[in-house]
C-alpha cells in the first residue's frame, strides 16, 4: 500500500508552511488576561495571505479559480495552521464552500465561490445545536411560505467566527406542510411530522437573523445564532440528500486534523523546553520518567495521523468499508478528543510552572485543545454514534 501523497497534496502542504511560518501563536492578548473576547475579527493579513496563495480555494473546482484538491490536502493545510494558533476561518469557510459547490444551485455557486477563493466573501457553519449537545439539524426547522422560499425559525449555540462571516450555513430540519414544533419550545425543538434536512445560506445581515455574543476556551468570540420567521430564497437553500452529513463529516475530520497539528506544536515545544532544562546538571529529557511520558504522547499524535488519514481518505474517494464513512470519522474525532487532551496536559506537566507562565504560548494551547477536544462532540459521543454504526452493520 502507498500511504505517501500526490504532488498536489505536499504542494499544498509547502504553502502552507511558508504562509505560516511567520505566525505568532501568541500574537492577540492571552484569554487568560481579558474578560471577553481577544479580538474582534479574525487575521485578516493572514487571511489575505492565505489567498494570495490559493489556500482559500484549494478545494474548488478550476472553474472558479481553484485547485481542485481534496478533502485530504485541506486537512494538510489546517495542520500546518493549528501548530501556531491561526486564528482564521479556514475550515469552516472552505468545508460550506465545497458543500455549495456540490450541492448549491447554480446562482449561489456563481455568486459566491469565485469571491470565497479570494477571500472577499467568509462563509461560517453552525454545528452544535442549541445546546451543543443535541443535533444542528433539529434545532432549527425550516417551512416553505407561499412565494417558495424557506422560513427558519430556531437557535443555534457556539457559532464560530459569526461575527466576521458574510453569509453562515445552517442546517435546518424542513417541515411538511402540517408540521409544528414540540410545545416545549426550550429543549432542541424537536420537530414532528419531519421531512428531511436542509441546508441554508444565512446572510449575517438579514431580518430575523440576530447574534448573541458567547466566548470560547481559548478566547475567540462565538455567537448564538437566532432565527425568527428569516426568510431565505430558494436559491440559497440547498434541499439535497447527503449534503448536512457530508459537510458534518468535513468539518469533523478538519477538526481533528487541528487538534493533530496542535499537539504536534505543543509537543514540540515541550521536547525543545526538555532538552535545554537542566536538574543535576543533565537536560530533563534524558530523564526516564520525561522520556517515557513524552513517547507515549508520541504514539498518541501517531494514533490521531492514522486515524485521520483514513477517514479524510475514505471522505475524499467515496470507498466503500465495512462500516459507513462516519464509522472512520468517528474513530478519528474519538482519538483526536482523547489525544490532543492527553498531549497539552503531559506538555504543561512536563514544563512545569513555566507552562502556566501567560507570557509563555503554551497555556493556549491548553485553551485552543479544550476547544477543539469538545467540538463538534466529545469522544463520548463518537464513541456512541460508532456503537450505533456496529449494531447497524455488524462485522464478520
Amino acid at each position: 500500500m502507498d500511504f505517501t501523497f500526490t504532488e498536489e497534496q505536499q504542494a499544498a502542504a509547502e504553502a502552507a508552511r511558508a504562509v505560516f511560518a511567520g505566525v505568532a501563536p501568541d500574537g492577540v492578548p492571552s484569554p487568560s488576561l481579558v474578560p471577553g473576547a481577544v479580538a474582534d475579527d479574525f487575521d485578516r493579513a493572514l487571511w489575505t495571505r492565505l489567498a494570495d496563495a490559493d489556500l482559500l480555494s484549494l478545494l474548488l473546482d478550476p472553474s472558479y479559480g481553484g485547485s481542485g484538491l481534496d478533502a485530504i490536502a485541506l486537512c494538510l493545510v489546517l495542520r500546518e495552521s493549528a501548530k501556531v494558533l491561526a486564528r482564521v476561518p479556514l475550515l469552516e469557510s472552505s468545508a460550506a464552500a465545497l458543500t455549495v459547490q456540490a450541492y448549491g444551485s447554480e446562482e449561489a455557486r456563481t455568486d459566491l465561490l469565485t469571491r470565497v477563493g479570494r477571500g472577499e466573501v467568509v462563509l461560517s457553519v453552525t454545528a452544535h445545536g442549541r445546546t451543543g449537545h443535541d443535533p444542528a439539524e433539529l434545532a432549527v426547522t425550516a417551512q416553505r411560505d407561499a412565494d417558495g422560499a424557506w422560513v427558519l425559525d430556531g437557535v443555534q449555540t457556539a457559532v464560530p467566527w459569526a461575527y466576521n462571516a458574510d453569509y453562515i450555513v445552517v442546517p435546518a430540519t424542513a417541515m411538511d406542510g402540517d408540521a409544528g414544533l414540540t410545545e416545549d419550545r426550550h429543549t432542541a425543538m424537536a420537530p414532528v411530522g419531519t421531512d428531511h434536512v436542509l441546508l441554508a445560506l444565512v446572510p449575517r445581515v438579514h431580518e430575523g437573523v440576530a447574534l448573541a455574543e458567547q466566548i470560547s476556551t481559548a478566547g475567540e468570540r462565538l455567537a448564538e445564532l437566532r432565527l425568527d420567521s428569516a426568510r431565505i430564497a430558494a436559491r440559497d437553500v440547498i434541499d439535497a440528500d447527503g449534503a448536512w452529513e457530508g459537510l458534518r463529516e468535513l468539518l469533523t475530520i478538519g477538526t481533528c486534523a487541528l487538534a493533530l497539528g496542535l499537539g504536534e506544536g505543543a509537543l514540540t515545544m515541550t521536547g525543545e523546553y526538555t532538552g535545554k532544562r537542566e536538574q543535576f546538571g543533565h537536560p530533563i529529557a534524558s530523564f526516564q520518567a520525561v522520556a517515557v511520558q513524552a513517547a507515549d504522547r508520541y504514539i498518541d499524535l501517531r494514533a490521531m495521523e492514522a486515524t485521520l488519514w483514513q477517514a479524510a481518505w475514505r471522505i475524499s474517494s467515496g470507498a466503500a468499508g465495512a462500516l459507513p464513512s462516519a464509522g472512520d470519522v468517528a474513530v478519528a474525532k474519538i482519538w483526536a478528543s482523547e489525544g490532543v487532551r492527553r498531549v497539552v496536559q503531559t506538555a504543561q506537566h512536563l514544563h512545569g510552572g513555566f507552562g502556566a507562565d501567560v507570557d509563555y504560548p503554551l497555556h493556549r494551547y491548553h485553551a485552543w485543545a479544550k476547544h477543539l477536544e469538545l467540538s463538534l462532540g466529545p469522544a463520548a459521543a463518537h464513541e456512541e454514534s460508532l456503537g450505533d454504526l456496529l449494531a447497524a452493520h455488524p462485522l464478520g
